[in-house]
């Protein structure tokens, strides 16, 4: 499970309900069936309509990717890895790395390596592997459009929610009470409106946005580990190279840690 995406969504409902305690709101303030239709079925169907079907039916799987830790080789890993394979390729050459490939689980990586193992060159392999991470991004990309736009029609149907309720509210002027209860149900629609697209639909599109920024960047150090390899570096070379895409901290590390072994 993805623990920032679980403990970020139960922290925005208890905002809210915290909110409205202290202010006085009672709960059942927020049981308001037009509202949730206005807003929810309101929202669904804008989206439907902006979107193809094709794009729409990974909605689902959009929702898993939110929740859940896509497993990915991590980069400390993989520099290992390559620092291991230009051993042997500089030892037994690239066909020895064949044997390797069947046993590489990620299917990037393994394609990458057979292209190397094939003999094909530096310029084909970065192009074919480039064309498949830019392919990537926009699927990506395309899922992530599908929250943003969500989260943009939310909120104005919020406030047409809330136009709907206070029309309706004016037909009660001759009674105080009423009037009253009616502006308030008509304002539930903005809240929900406004919760759903800042607490919910941008923020979930914003974390596909960086998971797939995490998951290219994996992509492009696998890439550049497969070229380093076929243009025969030391396995240190490598892992100089690579380490590049590491954040500030952790590279240090890796590099103080490397000097030790080598002391």
């Amino acid at each position: 499970m993805d623990k920032t995406s679980i403990i970020g969504f139960i922290l925005g409902i208890i905002a809210v309900g915290v909110g409205m305690y202290f202010k006085g709101v009672p709960p059942s303030a927020l049981i308001n069936p037009a509202a949730f239709l206005i807003i929810i079925v309101g929202t669904t169907a804008a989206v439907v309509t902006a979107f193809p079907t094709s794009e729409i039916k990974r909605v689902p799987k959009l929702f898993k990717l939110i929740f859940t830790e896509k497993t990915m080789i991590k980069p400390e890993e993989l520099i290992k890895t390559f620092s291991e394979w230009a051993v042997i390729a500089r030892k037994e050459g690239l066909l020895a790395l064949e044997s390797i490939s069947e046993n590489v689980e990620d299917p990037f990586l393994r394609n990458g390596l057979n292209l190397a193992v094939e003999g094909q060159s530096a310029d084909y392999i970065r192009d074919i592997l480039s064309e498949e991470i830019e392919a990537m991004e926009e699927r990506h990309l395309s899922g992530a459009a599908i929250f943003t736009q969500a989260g943009t029609y939310a909120p104005t149907l919020g406030v047409l929610g809330a136009v709907v309720g206070l029309i309706s509210a004016l037909s009660h002027m001759e009674n105080t009470d009423e009037l009253g209860r009616a502006i308030s149900a008509a304002f539930v629609a903005t809240l929900l409106g406004i919760y759903t697209g800042y607490v919910l639909w941008h923020p979930f599109a914003n974390k596909l946005k960086r998971k797939s920024k995490e998951e290219v960047r994996i992509k492009n150090m696998m890439i550049e580990g497969i070229l380093s390899i076929i243009e025969g570096e030391a396995p240190r070379t490598i892992e100089q190279k690579l380490t590049s895409y590491l954040p500030a901290e952790e590279r240090k590390k890796w590099l103080e840690g490397s000097v030790k072994q080598d002391g």
